[in-house]
């Protein structure tokens, strides 16, 4: 650890990422947007939720692609963020073993210039309607499973991700991520507009590796 943060000369192993999560502090953002990227909301509260987080100084990231249609696409897709598929990406990973519920801490391990810097997350909420009896029960016209994490202290960024499947009432499949962040460390400060940069193509390849998951596990199950 150094000013702060979790750095490794090499990939980190499995133990350096349970120090990471060992030595993290809580959630280091307001309480108040703890949840605030669930996809639940109504579109008006969706509106009025980013509004708040813009004026709060919070960058807001959303990107949501076509996996495909029906059920099959569906649980595939779902499938792959139970495996952490969408940080499968070689300068970025999660140990797969890292469960995905509620209050679980992780860490995402990230290659960036020389040393891997691990960052400290929770898992802040799990949404699962990945079934009819539920989508009723909440009077929803869609199937929706995803989760949102919480940086930690020891994160460079302070915020919230969120990543889900969504199977509309059109019978199309979508994997979405939204997140809302803003500097946390005097190093993100400095070079946020790189860390931008980063954001947005960690999204274009996060969205490739699940795309790449999905169509080749339809091959062999069609």
């Amino acid at each position: 650890m150094a000013g702060g943060l979790f750095l490794s000369w090499r990939r980190p192993s499995r133990d350096q990422q349970k120090a990471c999560i060992a030595h993290a502090g809580v959630f280091n953002y307001d309480p108040r947007f703890r949840a605030a990227s669930s996809p639940l909301p109504s579109r008006n509260g969706k509106k009025e939720a980013e509004d708040a987080l813009s004026k709060n100084g919070f960058f807001i990231k959303h990107a949501r692609v076509l996996l495909g249609s029906g059920p099959l696409t569906f649980r595939l897709a779902k499938s792959a963020l139970l495996s952490w598929r969408h940080f499968r990406l070689g300068w970025a990973f999660v140990d797969t073993e890292s469960p995905i519920e509620t209050g679980a801490k992780f860490c995402v391990c990230v290659k960036e210039l020389l040393p891997w810097v691990m960052m400290p997350l929770q898992v802040a909420y799990v949404t699962d309607i990945s079934t009819p009896s539920k989508q009723q029960l909440l009077g929803l016209s869609r199937l929706v499973f995803g989760f949102g994490s919480g940086t930690l202290q020891g994160h460079l960024l302070a915020g919230e991700e969120r990543f889900s499947i969504e199977w509309d009432e059109n019978d199309q499949v979508w994997y979405e991520t939204f997140s809302f962040s803003k500097p946390a460390h005097i190093l993100s400060v400095i070079a946020y507009p790189y860390v931008q940069l980063r954001q947005k193509y960690f999204a274009q390849q996060s969205t490739n590796a699940v795309l790449k998951y999905v169509t080749s596990k339809k091959q062999f199950t069609t």
